[in-house]
């Protein structure tokens, strides 16, 4: 049976960001016992689609001007640990979370997973957000038909059976 990544409703304040003031989480639930948060977290992230990495070159050329950073501020730095091109910022065996802070906003993205019986486990990924000022609001709005269509692609690309 093929699952389909679906969108769900986050409760903010969220343990992982308190101080978000966005939030928005997508979840599937994949045919895999077990499956540890770091395991989902590097299959998701290593699932992106073709267009992902144009779009994500698109956005670091437009805002590199703008002083924000790209994914290639931490290329090199082997003192930061990433999964995918994101820096981790924590993990225990059911959530990794991944984020970055900029002048225009932070936020952070989420990976849990949840046993749901012997052979199925839920895999559910929160972004949250805090919009550090009117740069930040307009930047989320911008990218927002995006995030709505990467990451349940990202989630269905990964667990595709």
């Amino acid at each position: 049976m093929r699952h389909r990544a679906s969108m769900r409703p986050v409760a903010l304040p969220h343990a992982a960001m308190p101080d978000a003031d966005w939030g928005d989480a997508f979840v599937i639930t994949v045919e895999q016992p077990n499956l540890t948060a770091r395991e989902a977290a590097r299959h998701v992230m290593a699932s992106t689609p073709g267009w992902y990495d144009f779009l994500l070159g698109l956005r670091n050329i437009i805002v590199k001007p703008l002083g924000l950073k790209t994914n290639l501020d931490t290329v090199g730095n082997e003192e930061i640990k990433t999964v995918g091109v994101f820096p981790l910022v924590s993990e225990d065996e059911n959530s990794v979370v991944l984020g970055l802070d900029d002048h225009h906003l932070n936020f952070r993205i989420v990976f849990e997973t949840e046993p749901l019986d012997h052979d199925r486990t839920l895999v559910r990924s929160i972004t949250l957000v805090r919009r550090n000022n009117r740069l930040g609001k307009a930047y989320l709005a911008a990218v927002m038909p995006f995030h709505n269509r990467i990451v349940p692609a990202m989630l269905n690309s990964a667990y595709a059976a």
